[in-house]
């Protein structure tokens, strides 16, 4: 989230085929100009190598319930692609 081009994400583990999961982050993009190959070098440049973000999947906004909690369970729905 400290990357100036992300307002809000949530990162959730999908299957893989190198690994048994990898990460998708989930991005609200700050502007207009994102790019999702930035912001992944900034947080492999920031995290150990098995932290790796390796998905990016830009959104309006991230689920929340009413006291702030991202709702995982609707970002890995599958009509969102994420199963």
């Amino acid at each position: 989230m400290t990357h100036p081009q992300v307002a809000d994400c949530a990162v959730i583990g999908v299957p893989g085929e190198e690994a048994g999961e990898v990460r998708k982050a989930f991005v609200v993009p700050a502007g207009d100009d994102f790019d999702g190959n930035a912001v992944l070098a900034f947080v492999a440049g920031r995290v150990a190598p098995y932290k790796r973000i390796r998905l990016i999947e830009p959104v309006s906004e991230i689920p929340k319930s009413p006291s702030g909690k991202v709702l995982r369970r609707l970002l890995r729905s599958p009509e969102r692609g994420s199963r």
